[in-house]
Parts: structure tokens; sequence; C-alpha cells
């Protein structure tokens, strides 16, 4: 893991309450990386969370927010928790370890992942009226969620938008475990953090005082309010290199 593509504000042993909420967050989180104004820059949401964090962040670098449509791929015996992820055109990452330690067959994978994905599917078309992929070819793509976990959902849309050929491809969250770090870190040109985790247990929720489970009406308005729209790739070139 190379230390100079990755900034971060303040390294901790145990979580506290360092946001009110999601979009406090966003606001700090923005303040800290300093971004400036760039035409060539993009701005894409982890759903659901990503999206209020994401908003300051487009605002600081006046850019277009959009969402990287993903979502974790949830253990049966437990589905808060995840086993991987996958995108909205198919692509999954594992975690290998969690998929032997719960018996996962390919085909228990297979069903869990095509279910996954007609909801991620459905809530493209929900907030973005479309099922593309977002155009981030020649773009300074930033992806934001509102905290990494297991890391597996931002590597999964890490893999997927790198195969559309951004110019860059970078990483913004308010909190991170430091050994979800070791994860991320190569799908990703920059990585931006304003807590890192180093010891005890880790929950992205125990740094906010409002953590609420956002509904779809709640992405919606602030997709509205940050003239969100869908940015579809709508060339032959990006198709080919999904499908690959």
């Amino acid at each position: 893991m190379t230390e100079d593509r990755i900034k971060v504000h303040q390294r901790i042993w145990a979580p506290f309450h360092a946001f009110r909420n999601r979009r406090d967050a966003g606001v700090q989180l923005a303040g800290f990386l300093n971004l400036q104004a760039s035409d060539d820059a993009l701005v894409l949401a982890l759903p659901r969370g990503g999206v209020p964090v994401a908003q300051p962040l487009a605002e600081r670098l006046r850019a277009p927010l959009s969402m990287v449509m993903v979502r974790k791929l949830p253990i049966p015996t437990s589905p808060e928790a995840g086993f991987g992820a996958v995108t909205i055109d198919g692509g999954r990452v594992l975690n290998d370890f969690l998929v032997a330690e719960y018996g996962l067959s390919d085909t228990v994978i297979e069903a869990i992942a095509q279910e996954v994905v007609e909801e991620i599917r459905r809530r493209a078309r929900v907030y973005l009226g479309s099922e593309e992929p977002p155009e981030v070819r020649g773009k300074d793509v930033y992806v934001v969620d509102d905290g990494l976990a297991s890391g597996y959902t931002a590597v999964a849309a890490g893999k997927m938008l790198r195969k559309l050929e951004p110019k860059s491809l970078n990483l913004c969250a308010p909190v991170s475990p430091w050994n979800t770090l070791l994860t991320v870190t190569p799908y990703f040109d920059e990585i931006g953090l304003l807590f890192v985790q180093e010891r005890s247990r880790f929950a992205v929720a125990s740094f906010y005082e409002d953590f609420h489970d956002l509904t779809d009406d709640e992405v919606r308005r602030v997709l509205a309010q940050s003239g969100g729209r869908h940015l579809g790739a709508s060339n032959d070139h990006v198709l080919d290199s999904l499908s690959s």
C-alpha cells in the first residue's frame, strides 16, 4: 500500500460522534480534501448513504453528482452482513473467507447475486431514470460513501468504473477501519479519509449522531437539489468494455 496515495486527517483508536449526520460528514470531508472546481470532475455516490455525503463534494468541485450502482451481497443467515458486492452489470467481488465460512455454494451465490442485481436495477430506474452506467471516460471521478466497512462495495464499484477509462479514479469517505485500506487501495488512484480507526470494533454508524436508513425519496431529493441526472454511457466503446 502506497502511503502517499492516501490522505488521512486523523488516525484514532476508537469511534466517537464526529458528525451530526451524513451532510455534516460531507461538509467536513470536502473541507479537509480542499478540492478545486474542475470541468473534468464527476462525483459518484455509492447508494444510498453516500448520496448526502457526496453532495458537498460535488458543490465544492462544481461537478455533476450521480450514482454508481452497486450493492452488498447479503449473507443468508445474517442479511445485515455481506460476503461481497455486485454491480449493476453483474460484476462481483467476493470475500472468499466468508464464502467458505458460511459454506456458500456457487448456486446459492448466483441466486443471491441475481436477486441483488434486480434490486440495483430498480434503484437505478428510480434514482437515475436509466440502467446504463455513467459516462466517466476522461473524467476525474470521485467515488463517495458514508463510510467504508469491509470495502467490498467500493472495490466492486472501482473495478466496474476502471473499465470505463476515467482519467483518474478516487475514493472519498469520512471513516474507515485501517485494515480496509489494504482491500481498497489497489483499485483507486487516490483515497481521502477524515478518520481511520486502527483499533477496537468498527461500525460506520458509531461516528454519526443521525445514521438513519435513507429512503428512495430522500435520495431523489438530494439528487434533484444537486441537479443530479443520469450521465449514461452512450457509445459502443464503453459498452464493449463492460461486456469484456
